[in-house]
């Protein structure tokens, strides 16, 4: 073998071993990875909602936005059949607003608001023990950084990468947000 077919042989190897890292790095990057336990205790792969547009929630029963469930759903029921999924990740760090348990609060959801969309258990969403999926989703969201309140979303492309970040004023129904995820359902 000449010395300049070793080069480039040795060369053809890095650049398949960068590659292979970017891409690596790209689907560690999504937060649509890891298991997450359902508020029924079923363990789901977030990876199962890739090439779905995915609205990601933190929710609370006692928050001045609680009546945001019903927007959420009816947003669900509008676009589940284009590819939306919602799921709602109850949460108590914004001042004790969601004490129940996981049964307390999806009996809240579905008795008070009919929820069908996806609930989960609840989680930690901010501060040095929140959740993976928070942490990736706070660390590649723009702007970056902590969950400001209850009702903060996150919608992520059917590439699994976060699209948008909404704070808690933004309601379902706004026209710049409903806009957003009309253009994330368009892509395919």
């Amino acid at each position: 073998m000449t010395i300049a077919k070793l080069f480039s042989l040795l060369v053809l190897c890095f650049v398949a071993g960068v590659v292979r890292v970017q891409v690596a790095r790209a689907e560690s990057a999504s937060p649509l990875a890891g298991e997450m336990k359902k508020i029924d205790g079923a363990q789901v792969d977030l990876a199962s909602y890739r090439g779905k547009v995915v609205l990601i929630v933190n929710v609370a029963s006692r928050c001045g936005y609680t009546g945001q469930y019903a927007g959420l759903q009816k947003l669900y029921d509008t676009y589940k059949d284009r590819g939306l999924v919602v799921l709602g990740f109850p949460a108590n760090e914004f001042g004790g607003q969601e004490p129940g348990t996981d049964a307390e609060i999806a009996t809240f959801c579905s008795s008070k608001y009919g929820v069908t969309f996806p609930m989960f258990s609840k989680i930690v969403v901010k501060g040095p023990n929140k959740a993976p999926l928070y942490k990736t989703l706070t660390e590649s969201a723009e702007p970056k950084g902590e969950v400001g309140w209850n009702f903060e979303k996150f919608l992520i492309g059917r590439d699994g990468t976060v699209a948008g970040r909404y704070k808690s004023g933004v309601a379902p129904d706004d026209a710049a947000f409903t806009k957003a995820v009309e253009a994330a359902l368009a892509k395919q």
